[in-house]
Formats: structure tokens, C-alpha cells, sequence
């Protein structure tokens, strides 16, 4: 499995990316829990795809953050948000037109969110619904899908990293011209980082020290029914920025 400068360092701050494959699955791999491979029977082709393949990304994130074996590494069961073997990690899933990343961290709350850059054609009609009315005069002035993706993908980060769902909490987190980021939590140390992959923008949004910046790998499956991954040397992710958040208590 690849390895980072992050590998086995309890302080790391780490992103981990694999394409879904697309060939159909006959049988579900023998390293799943029983939790999750009940949980998988439950999915149809397509769902179960990413289901499992996610649980496989989980697993080789968990393993090259912490030391820990690979085939030794387990999640929470339902939401795959902190480790259970080895304790102490927390983590967050996304994945996206056939492209799936997972953030390992032990610095504390971390959230991911990937999107698709040029396949939103009605983002207009949500900044107008859901965006604050300064974002929207920015955007709509802009006029750049491209533009929307990055303020929504943020926002998503956001509010996995702070456990929170979309409904009524799009405005948590405030981002300005130039990508001035203002969130509603009195925590100290929240940063941002935004970047891009093939044709996919990803954010990832953590709390850490000032001059955290995440390590990224793009791995791929060797083998679809075991745990052995490779690396993607090639491609990593092209970073665009790592922002500081200006928080405050709002409640």
C-alpha cells in the first residue's frame, strides 16, 4: 500500500482517494464484518459497489495513518465517523460519480466532501433558496458553476466535520469573495483545504494547528475481493488552498 509522510503518526491529517470500480460484484469480499455484510444485503448493484468499496477505502486509510494491519482495522458500525479498531481516529466518507475519498485524522473533527466540478446546471436556483444574500451576490455576479461547487463542498465539510445535517444548516458556514471562510462554532483551529482531482473538487475541513496541511493518495484496488491496494502515483490532488475559518459563537 502506498505510503505518506503521515503514515503512523498520531498528530496526522490524511485524504485517501480510489475510483469505485464498475465491474458488477458476484459475491461480497470475505474481510467484511457481519455487521457490514448484513448491512451490504441491503444494497442493490450500484449501492453495493460503493458500500463495499468504501468499507475497503476505510481500511487501507485507517492502516496507513495508524501502523495498524489492514485487515485488523474496523469502523463504528452505521456511521463510519470515528475507528474502532484502532481507537482514537476520526474519519469522514464521501464519494461521487464513481469516485470516493475518506480523511483520517488524529488531530480531531475532520469532514470530506467531494463533488462532481461542471455537472450542477440548476446551481443558481440553490444559491438563490439556500446561500446567505451575501454569497448570493458574489455568486450570481461570478456566474461559475465551477465557483458554486467549491462554496457547496466546503459547506458539506463543514457540517460533517461538525455533525451536522444540510437541513436549516447551509449558512453555518459563511464563505466571501476571495474565500473568506466565517463559521458559527467558538472552537479555535478550524482550517479548510480545497483542492481538485481529475473532474472532481474536494474539500476537507478539520480542526488543527495553523500550519497543518493534509497529505493526499489516490490508490486503486489490486485485487477486488481482498484487502491489497495500489498506489496511483500519477495523480494526487492539486491543492487550491488551506484557509483558516474565523469562528464564533452564535448561539
Amino acid at each position: 500500500m502506498a505510503g505518506s509522510s503521515s503514515a503512523c503518526n498520531p498528530d496526522s491529517l490524511g485524504l485517501w482517494l480510489a475510483r469505485v470500480p464498475e465491474q458488477e460484484m458476484v459475491q461480497l469480499p470475505h474481510w467484511l464484518s457481519t455487521a457490514e455484510r448484513d448491512r451490504a444485503q441491503s444494497f442493490h448493484q450500484t449501492g453495493l459497489r460503493e458500500f463495499v468499496h468504501s468499507r475497503w477505502l476505510i481500511r487501507q486509510a485507517l492502516a496507513e495513518a495508524s501502523g495498524h494491519p489492514v485487515d485488523d482495522c474496523r469502523v463504528l458500525a452505521h456511521r463510519p465517523v470515528a475507528s474502532l479498531s484502532p481507537p482514537g481516529w476520526t474519519l469522514s466518507l464521501s464519494h461521487s460519480h464513481g469516485l470516493a475519498a475518506c480523511a483520517v485524522s488524529g488531530l480531531g473533527q475532520v469532514g470530506v466532501d467531494i463533488e462532481p466540478t461542471d455537472r450542477h446546471s440548476q446551481w443558481r436556483r440553490i444559491v438563490r433558496r439556500w446561500f446567505s444574500p451575501a454569497e448570493q451576490d458574489w455568486l450570481l455576479a461570478e456566474d461559475s458553476a465551477s465557483s458554486f461547487v467549491r462554496t457547496w463542498t466546503l459547506k458539506e465539510a463543514w457540517l460533517k466535520a461538525t455533525g451536522r445535517g444540510i437541513a436549516g444548516n447551509l449558512q453555518t458556514l459563511q464563505i466571501l469573495p476571495g474565500h473568506e471562510l466565517r463559521g458559527d462554532r467558538p472552537e479555535p483551529d478550524w482550517r479548510a483545504s480545497l483542492g481538485t482531482v481529475d473532474d472532481h473538487t474536494v474539500a476537507l475541513v478539520y480542526r488543527a494547528g495553523p500550519h497543518a496541511v493534509p497529505s493526499d493518495t489516490l490508490l486503486k484496488l489490486a485485487d477486488g475481493m481482498t484487502l491489497l491496494a495500489e498506489p496511483c502515483p500519477d495523480t494526487r490532488v492539486h491543492w487550491l488552498s488551506h484557509t483558516p475559518i474565523l469562528t464564533e459563537d452564535r448561539s
